[in-house]
């Protein structure tokens, strides 16, 4: 099916192609034309399935035709972040540039007043995030009972987020003549009733079992130490083909901590996270996709719906506490049939949350092991040579040239005390890699593996 075949307006028509897109996903193939007869839907999509062009299609050629007024928005669409709000009205621009479409944008994290200058000239399509939604309907600077189109995305996320009260209040206050469409990757209960509460006989659309993870995503468990973890994924940086890589942890902290220690280390890496401005995290987020960055680290602010081209690695730092955010983690790779690989690093401590984690996905998730790697290995019991250090983007120049230029300063007399301090050196090494339980990958060591590894 092509998206001719949909009953869009050849205006749109001429967007989409510009774009790039000729078939229409599943769920957009089975969304786009109940949504275009004016019905409820409730779509359960899993992340990366075209969800949001499922909705934004239909709704301009929709809102095409209609008058605007000061203050009431003619469609409302609520999501639970500032980047996945600012991402739908991406979409509005890029598909409605043939339409005579006004819309806005109401995040926090920025002025209110040029948010509210648009809603006095009249808005066609409200983007908003529930928080300042409310907090201009209750300064009386937005009416909502001229919406005729709602659009409630990402519910299960708006559920674990709290603002599911928020919801039901600015539901009460919209029209009962409307259409809504509600997208989720699950249906827990408080979503069925939400729905049951303000729907009227929606269409349910489910493309995939809720919950399962994407079969273009190769996903590995890696079991090490809680301490190991910086070391692990250093190495695995380097050594598995990591063109664009997100790594997400549980903890803003760590988020911060971890983004400075890779970059001492030479990793093109930024960060994203609660604690930062909108517009440094736009600003983060831009330089990640034109590529002056290659590795994002994010809390689980950035987990739901950052659409980003060819992200080749998803790495899971910290095991995620809610099972249903390692399915939202690594569905950043694996978009629109592409392959990816995801690597969830596990330690002791976190058996019960990969636990449910596998039996949410009803899926073991793979130990990467021996047969995954994916550089020459060789055998260490041949030769004790040393292990090769690997390339990093920044790796200067002048460090290798220094290496040499160090051994004239050894003096004979001091050869003596020298070998002393080394060797008093050694052995909490050898102590660090006598620890490492022999088996599958257990850290950044090539000899996890029994092997080491050359480029």
């Amino acid at each position: 099916m092509k998206f001719a075949d949909l009953g869009l307006s050849p205006e749109l028509l001429k967007s989409v192609e510009k774009a790039g897109y000729t078939e229409p996903t599943p769920i957009q193939e089975q969304a786009i034309p109940p949504v275009l007869m004016m019905k409820d839907i409730i779509g359960i999509a899993q992340t990366g399935t075209g969800k949001t062009a499922s909705f934004v299609l239909p709704m301009i050629d929709i809102m095409a035709a209609g008058r605007r007024r000061a203050l009431m928005p003619r469609s409302l669409i609520l999501e639970p972040t500032r980047e996945l709000a600012a991402q739908v009205a991406e979409n509005f621009e890029k598909y409605g540039e043939n339409h005579d479409l006004k819309m806005a944008l109401l995040i926090g994290g920025v002025q209110m007043g040029d948010q509210i200058k648009a809603l006095n000239e009249g808005v066609d399509v409200l983007i908003a995030t529930p928080g300042r939604l409310m907090d201009l309907f209750e300064r009386g600077k937005i009416l909502l009972n001229g919406c005729e189109l709602l659009v409630i995305d990402e519910a299960d996320r708006m559920l674990d987020m709290g603002f599911i009260p928020d919801i039901e209040f600015i539901c009460s206050k919209l029209p009962e003549q409307r259409q809504t469409m509600l997208f989720s990757a699950t249906m827990p209960p408080p979503i069925e009733k939400l729905s049951k509460q303000f729907m009227s006989n929606p269409k349910r659309i489910e493309t995939t079992r809720a919950a399962t993870t994407n079969k273009d995503i190769t996903a590995f468990r890696v079991n090490v130490g809680q301490r190991q973890k910086r070391e692990t994924l250093e190495w695995l940086l380097e050594n598995d083909h990591v063109e664009t890589a997100i790594v997400f942890a549980n903890r803003k902290t760590t988020v911060r901590e971890l983004n400075k220690s890779l970059q001492r280390r030479g990793f093109k890496s930024g960060e994203i996270h609660g604690d930062i401005d909108q517009n440094q995290r736009n600003a983060e987020l831009q330089r990640f996709k034109d590529g002056e960055i290659n590795i994002l680290v994010a809390s689980d602010v950035a987990a739901r719906g950052l659409d980003i081209k060819g992200v080749s690695h998803v790495f899971n730092f910290d095991t995620p506490w809610h099972p249903d955010d390692y399915v939202h983690r690594i569905g950043r790779t694996g978009r629109a049939g592409a392959k990816g690989r995801a690597f969830t690093f596990v330690a002791p401590e976190d058996a019960e949350a990969i636990d449910n984690v596998e039996k949410l996905t009803e899926n073991k998730i793979k130990v990467f092991g021996k047969d995954d790697v994916r550089v020459e290995l060789k055998d260490p019991s041949k030769g004790d040579e040393q292990k090769p250090k690997p390339k990093r983007e920044r790796q200067s120049r002048e460090e290798d040239e220094e290496k040499p230029a160090r051994k004239p300063r050894k003096r004979r007399d001091e050869s003596e005390e020298r070998p002393k301090r080394s060797t008093g050196r050694k052995p909490p090494r050898e102590d660090r890699d006598d620890a490492v339980p022999a088996g599958e990958w257990n850290g950044p060591q090539p000899g996890f593996l029994g092997v080491s590894a050359t480029k």
